[in-house]
């Protein structure tokens, strides 16, 4: 069953009914034609849960019915004495797509028991066992794997309330949240938080906020707590590997691994085991291990950068372009796979949202903060990043803004 349910309690409707048939929930990256087409070359039978009326995926289709619609004939007309059902712990819930280096979703496998106890663990070690019962927001979708876990399995699991809605913008996130009973806990992104900071007005007070995606810096996480009043705990995990690790980001740098979770080098890289983990699972990540619980994350290993004999990373350049008064948002990236060009230089571009900067200036205050060599070309400026519902950027969208630009530069250069 492929779940595009928007409304997050009937997401969570959809994935009990799927367990209690032994259907199996599919979670691709995106619902492009292309996935979907390979999706059902994977599934055959795979069929598409929806709560919208007008729904353009090209599989067959089952509509969310909604509460209070007459019933089938014969379906019981009430709970009664109804328990929570008992599920299978070697059963599959869930298979979980990544996009590989071509492009193609790759699967992971994932059993009900597993994720279920890879969600107490972080429940426990959020706070969300406590017995109190938080009243959990979250701004990221159910079928992204860290919405998955945190908004829609963690409140299953832990006894706290899930919240149907899923806001977008600053006003509708505050808004939201402030209609929550305390003790309240808000799940969001970097960029998300960032907007949220940015927005004007009071915002409502919190009990929790836990940020993933991408790592969040130590200001911005320490501006969070001290607006929302909250701690705020980040999560390091992976599709393939599920959530790992936390850390209080405004107070300490080093993550914390999940009970069970153990973190070996092999070759350079590192590699995830035991714990929740259904197989030993290869980090894309830089990690030094400083022991058995904990080790410090450096970037991610595709994002290295390596021009004229010095070294960065995509993850530090987009840190100081960020970092640069009047930017509002920004990101360096590869504007094709990394690789030497034909100089036999590696370059690097950006794309910035920086309202009252051109280019040029822009590109004076890169320069007083990172190494000549890494200056981005092209440096675009946007109205918006092409960033999708998580906060994160598609690598093909940023590729098309590197090609474009290089394109119109082409045309203006030969007029």
């Amino acid at each position: 069953m492929l779940n595009v349910c928007a409304d997050r309690y009937r997401f969570t409707v959809g994935l009990a009914a799927s367990l209690l048939t032994d259907k199996v929930s599919l979670l691709p990256p995106t619902h492009t034609p292309e996935v979907i087409g390979r999706l059902a070359a994977f599934a055959p039978d795979v069929f598409c849960l929806t709560d919208q009326e007008q729904c353009d995926i090209d599989l067959p289709q089952v509509r969310y019915r909604p509460f209070g619609a007459p019933r089938a004939h014969g379906a019981p007309a009430g709970p009664g004495g109804w328990r929570v059902p008992q599920i299978d712990a070697a059963q599959i819930a869930a298979i979980v797509f990544t996009s590989g280096s071509t492009g193609a979703p790759v699967p992971h496998r994932k059993t009900w028991g597993r994720l279920a106890r890879c969600v107490r663990d972080g429940a426990e070690r959020l706070g969300l066992l406590d017995g109190r019962g938080h009243a959990v927001l979250a701004t990221v979708p159910p079928q992204h794997m860290y919405g998955f876990e945190s908004s829609v399995l963690a409140p299953l699991q832990a006894g706290n309330a899930l919240c149907a809605e899923h806001p977008f913008y600053p006003a509708d996130v505050s808004a939201a949240l402030a209609r929550l009973p305390r003790p309240r806990a808000l799940i969001c992104t970097p960029i998300h938080l960032r907007a949220l900071l940015a927005s004007q007005g009071e915002l409502p007070a919190a009990d929790l906020i836990v940020s993933a995606t991408a790592p969040l810096s130590q200001e911005l996480a320490g501006d969070a707590e001290q607006r929302f009043g909250a701690p705020l705990i980040e999560i390091y995990g992976s599709t393939e590997s599920g959530q790992l690790a936390t850390r209080r980001t405004a107070r300490e740098r080093q993550w914390r691994l999940w009970p069970g979770v153990c973190l070996t080098l092999d070759e350079g890289r590192a590699w995830a085991r035991g714990g929740h983990l259904e197989q030993p699972t290869p980090m894309c990540d830089e990690l030094e291990v400083i022991d058995e619980q904990h080790f410090l994350l450096h970037g991610r290993l595709a994002d290295l950068v390596n021009i004229a004999g010095k070294r960065s990373s995509l993850a530090y350049l987009t840190h100081q372009l960020n970092a640069i008064e009047g930017v509002q948002d920004g990101a360096f990236f590869f504007p094709r796979e990394p690789q030497t060009s034909a100089a036999g230089v590696i370059r690097v571009a950006a794309a910035a949202v920086a309202p009252g900067l051109d280019a040029a200036r822009l590109t004076e205050a890169l320069r007083k903060r990172i190494d000549a060599v890494f200056l981005p070309r092209p440096l675009i400026l946007l109205e918006r990043l092409p960033r999708n519902s998580t906060g994160k950027l598609p690598r093909e969208s940023l590729q098309a803004l590197a090609a474009e630009a290089s394109a119109a530069a082409r045309r203006i250069g030969s007029s």
